[in-house]
């Protein structure tokens, strides 16, 4: 007997909301648009990468892309959803070993569909995801986005900001350190020699 979080490897799970389309299936993320999206001002926190970089990244990873379905809302049999119909319009990516820990990065909709629940939508489709991990110690994800990004992730997600009060008059630091190093892929880190 398989696990629930090991069936999604095997079978990609899929949610509907009027004309929108949620899906881990990642046959369905066209790579160029999300290169183009890497590229982009709005996605500031990554840059683009060669094709096949790409394409690795997302088969390395569990991935949900938000799609723009205009039949979906049609149930009827001839309607049903192909690739052909779909609007690739946001997505979310998730580094994990489907186990013990995830890490939530790239949570991009589509500038034009902000502020219609949409965004919101995707992080929930994650949470349901996510909580049917038993053996998960935390998930985490970075922002710099103080104003929108930490209460919407404290919110929607029961996030909590890791607290790291540094060493001071030699007692000792409290709380988690997050840690960075930045490199190559980076945005403004420069070229490798």
């Amino acid at each position: 007997m398989s696990s629930p979080i090991s069936e999604i490897r095997k079978q990609p799970k899929t949610w509907t909301k009027g004309e929108y389309l949620v899906s881990t299936d990642t046959s369905l993320i066209p790579i160029q648009t999300l290169n183009t999206w890497y590229a982009g001002e709005e996605f500031y926190w990554a840059k683009p990468m060669p094709e096949l970089a790409l394409r690795e990244t997302i088969q390395n990873s569990l991935c949900f892309g938000l799609y723009h379905n205009p039949i979906q809302s049609d149930k009827s049999p001839e309607n049903h959803t192909s690739n052909s119909t779909l609007e690739f319009v946001g997505f979310a990516r998730c580094v994990t070993d489907y186990t013990t820990f995830l890490f939530l990065t790239d949570v991009f909709v589509l500038s034009s569909l902000q502020g219609l629940g949409l965004g919101t939508w995707l992080v929930t489709c994650v949470q349901e995801v996510i909580e049917t991990m038993p053996y998960l110690r935390r998930s985490l994800l970075l922002t710099g986005d103080w104003k929108r990004s930490v209460p919407f992730y404290e919110k929607v997600m029961d996030m909590k900001l890791m607290l790291c009060n540094p060493p001071v008059d030699g007692k000792d630091a409290v709380g988690f350190a997050v840690m960075q190093r930045k490199s190559w892929g980076a945005p403004e880190f420069g070229e490798m020699p």
